[in-house]
């Protein structure tokens, strides 16, 4: 594996951080920048919103540069939004802030994992996918919390400037630790990486994506609330619940890493299956301490964990250029979205429980965009039935 895989994987990390940090220091930023919990909250929405809509313009902007360039390039804009968000006096500011590291985010994203693609042997890009992706499941398993240590101990804004110092070392490592190439497969020509959009096969391939992180994230957003008001953990237990559910996605996705090349559409079918028994489980089991925290460690091994099979196969119904790459973070986003604003909806509706059973049906929406390909899988392996003749 080149190590330019996992100085890329840093810069994913600091992006994932700076995702996240707002959601840990929301009552310490609501007093620093005289707004209420709920404006906060809109700052994480923006930060969501922006990587979705706005990540695929800057990524098309800057298809024509060399991929380590645009890298550099997204660091530069990336640094500016942290600087900016670290020192906001004004709510304005600080959504400008949100808004500016959102859009880089995204399309780093997808120039980052393009280029993995391109500087890793096609055999083993699943498992480069994956690695370069241990830097979103770091962020949230030690991101998050260590930036909401910072917020606490030293201000909000000491968070903001330790992502700032992170960027800064994730930037020089890509410098000298990132190959030169002149573009990545499918970079720099835009009608050929906008081509692929006109396949309705691809549609299906990204709704997918959208459906597997949807059905994960409506559960997830909510966790602590469950946790506490419906399974009975202490508000102290449930940070170290979540650390292990991080750990147990930093495992799932390095072994999803090791398949998802052999076996793409299979291990989404059985991951897609997996996440709807788990999040069923949990649903049905949230007041059994035991049982609800097997089947939350089930959701991290089998939920955002299907990242490599996701890339992969999208990859191989378009192509693996960076513009491919962006608008299909930009539906893994909505998913989110869609997760957890769809999540508080059912809880108002019908309880704390609902957006583990809304989980559940969306894997199960989600399995269904992927038997196609499975049965077409199973076709082209098995080949046309035999006539039998008299």
């Amino acid at each position: 594996m080149p190590r330019a895989v996992y100085v890329l994987a840093l810069g994913i990390f600091a992006m994932v951080t700076s995702e996240f940090v707002v959601a840990g220091l929301m009552p310490r930023m609501a007093e620093g920048l005289d707004a209420t919990i709920p404006q906060i909250g809109y700052l994480i929405t923006a930060f969501a919103v922006a990587m979705a809509v706005g990540g695929p313009f800057l990524t098309v902007a800057l298809m024509r540069f060399p991929p380590r360039t645009a890298l550099m390039v997204l660091f530069v804009i990336f640094l500016a939004g942290n600087v900016l968000a670290a020192t906001a006096t004004s709510y304005g500011t600080m959504m400008a802030a949100r808004i500016t590291t959102g859009i880089a985010s995204q399309a780093f994203f997808g120039v980052g994992i393009s280029m993995c693609a391109q500087i890793t042997r096609p055999e083993v890009r699943g498992r480069a996918i994956a690695a370069a992706m241990n830097g979103l499941m770091l962020g949230t398993l030690l991101g998050l919390p260590l930036s909401t240590l910072v917020g606490e101990r030293f201000g909000w804004r000491a968070a903001f400037w330790a992502i700032t110092l992170i960027t800064v070392v994730a930037a020089v490592a890509t410098l000298f630790g990132v190959p030169r190439i002149e573009r990545t497969e499918g970079g720099g020509n835009f009608r050929q990486e906008v081509g692929v959009f006109k396949k309705p096969r691809m549609w299906l391939v990204l709704s997918s994506s959208t459906l597997i992180i949807g059905a994960t994230f409506s559960a997830f957003s909510y966790f602590n609330p469950i946790l506490t008001d419906v399974t009975g953990f202490s508000t102290d237990t449930v940070p170290l619940l979540l650390i292990a559910y991080g750990a147990a996605t930093v495992i799932g996705n390095n072994i999803v890493g090791r398949f998802a090349d052999g076996h793409t559409v299979s291990v989404l079918a059985v991951g897609l299956v997996l996440n709807a028994v788990f999040l069923t489980g949990f649903a049905l089991l949230a007041d059994v301490p035991a049982l609800a925290v097997i089947s939350m460690m089930g959701i991290g091994l089998v939920g955002v964990t299907m990242n490599p099979a996701m890339v992969t196969r999208v990859h191989r119904t378009g192509n693996a250029g960076p513009l491919v790459n962006t608008v299909h973070s930009s539906f893994i986003t909505l998913g989110i979205i869609l997760g957890s604003s769809i999540g508080a909806v059912v809880i108002n509706a019908w309880g704390l429980r609902a957006p583990l059973w809304l989980g559940a049906v969306m894997a199960v929406v989600g399995l269904a965009t992927v038997l196609p390909d499975l049965s077409r899988r199973t076709t082209s392996v098995t080949g046309p039935a035999p006539v039998l003749r008299a």
